[in-house]
């Protein structure tokens, strides 16, 4: 009799324990559910881009001569009007006298034949020849005037000199390339866009002011001064389907120069986004999956498509709509056609624990 009573004892005991641990295991499946949260939001899009300066030119000798000397360095900043090189003037110092000295002579011969003239001695067709002579010497005299003006190589602009092409003493043609001259006051950043995010951007830019971007400089850090939008190129390039937006930023502290790269970041914004938290989805073959739970609360996986990324959001496109339940977590747990046991969260409940950049 007492063997049956610890008998009986032991079975309830082994009974309320297999309840207990069914119980325990009931509360560690239990799955967190959501719905994509439905809202208005800004996506960044990013474009590869050239930093160019306002005004890059390249300085050129105007005369044939040998460099007598250079007035400035390389990488200086120069104000307009400076003298940066000089060529030897010797050659052209003499031109000039000569002219000077043939403008005299035909100055001395006007006022004679005038004098003349004034006298009914000399025709008056004599004192037009004399003047136009003199008209002819002056002409030349300032035409060597501005040869000689040619040898002295000024800054037509303020700006930040490149390195030399040539050096003290080198015999220079017209034309020869001496240097270039960059005005980096203002940077003119150039970046190619879509056809079909150029046609998003002319439809929204009335409703919001996209003319506005940012610049992530080559350390991935931003620059310090928002550009705006001012050029769109006229045609599209069939070979990449892009046009070419030029953006212009201030550059008070001559921080970017001529020839960097960087990238653009716009700011677009996206009327009644469908937002999921990222960590809800998971990949197969490169494709996004999030698993939905049916109304039977069995999980089915489903291909979606996502149009932008957030910190730890996705905005997507198509595969969902506001009212499917979405699993939050535990992917790994699960599988397809699996029964599950859930907790429903709402979509703002969710949203608020991430961090998330919307408006």
């Amino acid at each position: 009799m007492n063997r049956i009573f610890i008998v009986l004892m032991l079975c309830g005991i082994l009974c309320q324990s297999c309840e207990t641990k069914k119980v325990e295991k009931e509360e560690e499946t239990e799955f967190l559910v959501s719905t994509p949260l439905v809202k208005d939001t800004l996506i960044t899009k990013e474009y590869v881009s050239q930093i160019r300066a306002v005004s890059h030119i390249e300085v050129r000798a105007l005369e044939r001569g040998y460099l007598q000397k250079i007035f400035v360095d390389e990488g200086q900043t120069i104000h307009k009007g400076q003298l940066m090189f000089q060529i030897k003037p010797a050659m052209y110092q003499a031109e000039l006298r000569k002219a000077q000295a043939e403008a005299e002579f035909a100055q001395i011969e006007y006022r004679n034949t005038k004098n003349l003239a004034d006298h009914k001695i000399v025709a008056a067709n004599e004192l037009a020849m004399a003047k136009a002579k003199l008209d002819k010497a002056r002409a030349e005299v300032s035409m060597a005037q501005v040869h000689l003006g040619f040898t002295q190589i000024r800054a037509p602009f303020n700006g930040i000199m490149d390195h030399f092409q040539v050096r003290l003493g080198s015999l220079l043609d017209e034309g020869d390339l001496l240097t270039t001259l960059s005005d980096n006051s203002e940077m003119w950043v150039y970046f190619n866009v879509p056809e079909a995010e150029y046609l998003d951007y002319k439809s929204n830019q009335s409703g919001h002011n996209m003319s506005r971007v940012r610049l992530q400089m080559a350390n991935n850090k931003l620059f310090p001064h928002a550009g705006v939008v001012k050029t769109i190129e006229a045609d599209f390039n069939n070979e990449t389907g892009n046009i070419a937006f030029r953006a212009t930023f201030p550059n008070p502290d001559g921080l970017l120069r001529h020839g960097e790269t960087g990238n653009v970041l716009m700011d677009i914004p996206i009327s009644n986004a469908l937002l999921i938290p990222q960590k809800a989805t998971f990949e197969v073959l490169d494709k996004k999956y999030v698993y939905v739970v049916d109304k039977s609360g069995k999980l089915k996986s489903r291909e979606i498509t996502v149009a932008a990324e957030l910190p730890h959001i996705y905005v997507v496109k198509d595969g969902l709509n506001q009212s499917d339940q979405i699993l939050l977590e535990g992917l790994r747990l699960v599988k397809e056609n699996e029964k599950i046991h859930y907790k429903y969260l709402k979509p703002a409940t969710v949203m608020s624990q991430l961090d998330l950049y919307a408006e």
